[in-house]
């Protein structure tokens, strides 16, 4: 019998209603629940055929675990060599390889020694760095935020070279970049599942967490909705995410993507709402269950290379 499992933090209202809405379909031999673990012994099965992770970006015990797991033939998603391996500046220089828009970007030094290093161990950076040519090709205003991270941590927008430095001051050991703004007229965050369904959900990061999805928001044109569609596609595609969160900052028509490393994207409720909550719910159910039925391997191949080279052509389909 396959069984599905789904391992998570704090959250609480879409681990147990994933689970209720798996077992609800009554699907013969397929069956969901919360996973208990302890020690885990090298190499031994995990028991699961699928695993949902939630929260292994945060506890790494549960990475091992889950990296043991698909060593043995468990489906993980979203695959944990996969979103571990990833950082912002990297997707954001693969975007811009695909033909996605993403704003000009530029990863910095550590302001502080990461411990244990001293300036010994720097002897291949330039130092002092060429300031000026880094604030031309970027400009002001900027955002000065993590190259790997989320929640909107450590995110300074910064309108000159003194406040850049003001607020780089505090990084310490954190590794940034330093990104070109969006003045943006909308914005939207998409659910991607499977990658192939999307939910465009408009978005207002400048209100509290719990406002910030706008119910009933829509694209402004056709146009810019099927854009961020295919992009939404294409990014996870080629990163190989089959659930995650993508979003965009539009600017004169043009969607650029500013986040779109979201191993265990926000599906809470009481922010998404109950259209998205639903929505969200039903087609992970639906992707969980398809894996645990499929022959689907586990230890799947890094994807992006492939697209780069062309080697990967698909149609770009969307359930919204």
């Amino acid at each position: 019998m396959p069984k599905i499992g789904i391992i998570y933090g704090m959250e609480n209202t879409f681990p147990g209603a994933l689970v209720d809405r798996i077992n609800s379909k009554n699907i013969p031999d397929v069956t969901a629940e919360h996973i208990h673990i302890g020690g885990i012994k090298m190499a031994e099965p995990s028991g699961y055929r699928v695993i949902i992770d939630r929260i292994s970006h945060d506890i790494e015990f549960y990475r091992a675990y889950l990296k043991n797991a698909v060593l043995t033939g468990t489906v993980v998603i979203n695959n944990p060599f996969w979103w571990s391996a990833d950082d912002k500046f990297f997707n954001y220089a693969l975007a811009s390889k695909l033909g996605v828009a993403v704003p000009k970007t530029v990863v910095l030094p550590h302001k502080a020694h990461p411990t244990g290093t001293t300036t010994q161990s720097m002897r291949n950076l330039i130092f002092p760095l060429n300031w000026q040519e880094i604030f031309d090709y970027i400009g002001f205003p900027a955002f000065l935020k993590p190259f790997s991270g989320g929640g909107w941590k450590h995110v300074y927008k910064v309108n000159s070279q003194e406040e850049f430095f003001n607020a780089y001051e505090q990084t310490g050991t954190l590794c940034m970049t330093l990104q070109s703004a969006v003045e943006f007229t909308e914005y939207f965050r998409c659910y991607v599942v499977g990658q192939e369904k999307v939910r465009v959900m408009k978005y207002d990061p400048k209100q509290p967490h719990h406002l910030r999805y706008v119910r009933d928001g829509a694209a402004s044109s056709p146009q810019l909705q099927d854009r961020i569609v295919k992009d939404c596609l294409t990014l996870c595609r080629a990163l190989g995410y089959d659930f995650n969160t993508v979003e965009f900052a539009v600017q004169d028509g043009i969607p650029y993507a500013i986040d779109f490393l979201n191993p265990a994207p926000d599906a809470d409720v009481h922010s998404v709402g109950e259209e998205n909550f639903e929505w969200v719910i039903e087609n992970v159910a639906q992707l969980a269950i398809a894996k645990a039925l499929s022959n689907e391997q586990a230890q799947a191949q890094y994807r992006w290379g492939y697209f780069l080279n062309g080697e990967i052509s698909k149609t770009a389909s969307s359930s919204v």
